[in-house]
């Protein structure tokens, strides 16, 4: 089920919380929703489930509105919100079919629906476990449990992944890659190399407005600007290599640390060609010429900070 966000704006008094975004998610993709402490995330997502609504703008999923239809889309989303609340006195069956009654499953289908939550999760060795019983890990797990229980085509995760361990962090991860083949995910995340090995797509909000779209590998290429190439230059001196790299036209900025040098080339312009060229004229070995990209965090520090 596709996600169409229109013109969404979120008022407290004279202060937007979030400021006429648009945007659109595919069905079957993953995006990761980013943004510093107070950028609008939650609010975008709290409104996408129905649980506030809009100042101005809407949220359509299908042919269902938030302003109209909330009832029917509830049925259809699966949020898992930031502090996963649960019932920690619960055993994980026992709450599950708890969260399969509050959503309307059939009777019929309960036990299906908990044998292949309890099978994608991954909790067949905690099943019978009360909730308060489980690692942080297998607590997000059942959280995700009870987000899907219902079968939704759109799934909201808020932070599925704070206060994790490396190892749980990875395992959340897969399962989140694996239900982004059928279903529609907005992902919430600080951890920014999570939304590398997680999403399609990341849209990057601050101070209520959209400052960044686009699949993580464009955004860093259009973050750095300019070429960055790392090259190694050897069978020569590396304070004469320098000085002549620097006379490279299209060169803007050009260092070195031993015999491997870090090259910047001016804005629109690439240096590749006479690079090489010069090295052959000067009979040095080039034995490394790699692209530099800005990592996303770095992508992420310069479209928020001011």
């Amino acid at each position: 089920m596709n996600i169409r966000v229109d013109n969404l704006t979120k008022r407290y008094g004279s202060q937007n919380a979030i400021d006429h975004i648009s945007f659109e998610v595919k069905s079957g993709e993953i995006l990761g929703f980013l943004g510093p402490n107070g950028a609008g995330k939650t609010t975008t997502m709290k409104i996408i489930t129905c649980f506030m609504a809009p100042s101005e703008g809407d949220v359509r999923m299908g042919d269902y509105s938030v302003l109209t239809d909330a009832e029917t889309l509830k049925k259809r989303i699966g949020y898992l919100p930031e502090n996963n609340p649960l019932y920690l006195d619960m055993p994980v069956i026992e709450y599950l079919q708890f969260s399969a009654a509050i959503q309307g499953v059939p009777k019929e289908q309960v036990k299906g629906r908990i044998r292949e939550m309890v099978r994608l999760c991954g909790l067949d060795k905690e099943k019978h476990k009360n909730i308060g019983e489980l690692s942080k890990g297998y607590r997000q797990r059942v959280g995700l449990a009870q987000a899907m229980i219902h079968n939704p085509e759109v799934l909201i995760l808020d932070e599925p992944t704070t206060g994790l361990d490396p190892n749980q962090i990875v395992e959340i991860r897969e399962l989140i890659r694996e239900l982004g083949k059928e279903k529609t995910v907005i992902f919430s995340t600080h951890i920014l190399p999570e939304v590398e090995a997680t999403c399609d797509r990341v849209i990057i909000i601050n101070d209520g407005k959209i400052v960044a779209d686009g699949a993580p590998s464009e955004l860093r290429k259009q973050a750095s600007g300019a070429e960055v190439s790392r090259l190694r230059i050897e069978d020569g001196n590396p304070n004469s290599i320098l000085e002549k790299l620097r006379t490279i036209d299209t060169i803007a900025l050009a260092d070195y640390n031993g015999f491997t040098f870090t090259v910047e080339s001016k804005r629109g312009e690439t240096s590749r060609r006479e690079i090489f060229k010069l090295c052959v004229d000067n009979n040095w070995v080039i034995t490394e010429m790699s692209p530099i990209e800005r990592d996303l965090e770095e992508v992420f520090r310069n479209v928020t900070m001011g």
